[in-house]
This record gives structure tokens, sequence and C-alpha cells, in this order.
């Protein structure tokens, strides 16, 4: 389930539409899960999405009830970079642009349809709209991602994400030359009071952390630092909430980067480079991606700044 506390952004707004702002689909799939019984108020059933709602109340929203038209098709176009793969795990290399699985807005042309075409037992582990996904990447970001391949994986590496023993390290670049060499910043995260669309720190959302270390800072062609960013927790946009919380928002986020120039990238600079996690045979596996060209070429475009001894 998904609990949110109706801000007052949201005062009087029908049921139908924040459970649509919650699980992020269209409000007639939301119309579907509310009449489904996918929804609380209060810890109690609604099955009217027409009731409004006032600041306050509490909503739970169960996301497993969101279901796309029809199993996914494989895709044979879709070009997957798989890193490594077994019977049990599948770990691939995911691009830009590239939305992880089926949704609301995207029914085709996912990763998953990309995967099916290469691996069609996926079809049967574990929910039918997005089959062997235990996590996600933005569509915005690159980097590691790991995809069950059979039910017990989905399993083990769900109780993983959850107690956040899989470890994921993400490599970012922000605005500005944070103050400290090394931070962490624990905030909770949920969704924004002047626009619920968007997340936020709030003090009633959902505990997030997230650790820092500075790799290098630049001079020009405006002050930026590139960051190795840790996740103890997996909330929506995390990283980009957190760093933009801290006035260093990613360069590139058209979403959170508070209107800054974009120095040329299309995208959040921002690269899931190191993924580790208990393999279901028990042994302790680590993958490592390097930056892709457009990150490396912006990279290559700055002046760092260079550390005295």
């Amino acid at each position: 389930m998904i609990v949110e506390t109706v801000p007052a952004a949201l005062e009087g707004e029908r049921l139908d539409r924040i459970v649509a702002i919650m699980l992020d689909v269209a409000r007639s799939v939301a119309s579907e899960v509310v009449a489904g019984g996918g929804a609380l108020v209060d810890g109690v059933v609604e099955r009217s999405g027409k009731i409004r709602l006032v600041e306050g109340q509490v909503v739970s929203a169960d996301p497993s009830l969101v279901h796309v038209k029809g199993d996914p098709e494989p895709d044979p176009t879709i070009d997957v970079d798989v890193v490594y793969a077994d019977e049990h795990v599948i770990v691939v290399n995911k691009p830009a642009g590239l939305v992880v699985h089926p949704g609301a807005g995207n029914a085709d042309g996912t990763l998953v349809n990309g995967l099916l075409a290469q691996f069609p037992e996926l079809m049967s582990v574990g929910e039918s709209h997005r089959p062997g996904i235990v996590h996600r990447l933005d569509a915005g970001s690159t980097g590691l991602l790991v995809v069950a391949r059979s039910d017990v994986a989905y399993d083990w590496l769900t109780a993983q994400f959850a107690d956040h023993s899989a470890t994921r390290h993400y490599i970012a670049l922000v605005w500005g030359h944070p103050a400290a060499p090394h931070g962490i910043i624990d905030a909770p995260i949920g969704r924004s009071r002047r626009d619920p669309l968007r997340m936020a720190v709030v003090a009633d959302g959902r505990p997030a952390r997230t650790e820092y270390e500075v790799i290098q800072r630049y001079l020009a062609p405006s002050p930026c630092t590139l960051l190795s960013c840790k996740l103890e927790t997996g909330r929506t946009h995390q990283i980009r909430v957190h760093l933009s919380s801290i006035d260093h928002p990613l360069i590139g986020d058209p979403t959170y980067g508070q209107r800054r120039p974009t120095l040329g990238m299309g995208r959040p600079f921002l690269h899931a480079a190191h993924l580790e996690f208990d393999h279901p045979e028990g042994e302790r596996v680590a993958f490592d991606s390097e930056l892709p060209a457009d990150l490396r070429s912006m990279l290559d475009r700055l002046e760092p700044v260079v550390e005295s001894d």
C-alpha cells in the first residue's frame, strides 16, 4: 500500500483524483482501483471515487490493482543491454529514455517488452503487468537494474530492497559546491503541498536517507560538483528531491532543477553506477557500470577545481 495524508493543496478533491496522483496513473485507472476496493480513507475501504476529501485525511492505495490492459507483449526491436544473466537473475544496463515497465501512458515500448523477447519465462514471475521487476529507475536515468528471472529470486530480491540490504550507488552532477565533502540527507519524502504531481521533503512523508560524497568539484562554465550517492531507502525521485532540498539540484533536471540552466543536458545527470545484492544461491554479487557517452561528454566540458595540498 502507498499511504499519503491529504495536503491543503488537495482539500476538496475527489478520491479518484488523489489516488491517480498517488499511483501516477490516469483518472480512469484510479477509478478502477477504487471500485475494486484498493483505496482506504482513514483505514476504511471506500469504493466511490466521487467522494471529496479534506486536509488531514489518510488515504491508502494499492498499486498491485493497477493493471495495463492485456499482458505486455515481447518486442525484439527494443535493444536490452544485458550485463549478466543466470537462471535466477538478469542484470541490465538501462539507457536514457527507456521506461522500465508498462503503465498508464506507456502500454508498450518498455524495458519489460524488450526483456520478454529474450526471456519469455519472465511472464510468470511477479506481477503480470511488470513481470520480474523488483525496483525501478526513472526514464531519464541510466545504469544498472536487476530483474528477477525466477519466483525464488523475486521473493529474495523484493525482501532485500524492502530491508535496504541491496546496495545502490549513483553518480550525480549537481549545481554548486556542497560545504562538506561527505554528508547524509535524512529527510522524509512525500507529495508536494504546492504541486501534488511532484515529490518533496515534507514533515509527514515517508522516511528517506541519502548519503553523498564529493568526487570532483568544477569551476566553469558554472560551479558544480560530481557526487557519489548511496541510497539507504528507495523513495520516488529520492536523490533528485534530496539534492534539490539542500540547494544542489541535479544539472539537467526539468522537474527538481529549480529552473536553472541545463548546460546542454537533455536529461538529469544521474547514473546507477554500482549495484550489489545477495544472490538467491547465497553469494554476494556486485556489478559496475561506466558513465554513458552523454554524461562523459558533459564532464569533458567542465573545468575541474585543482585541490591544493
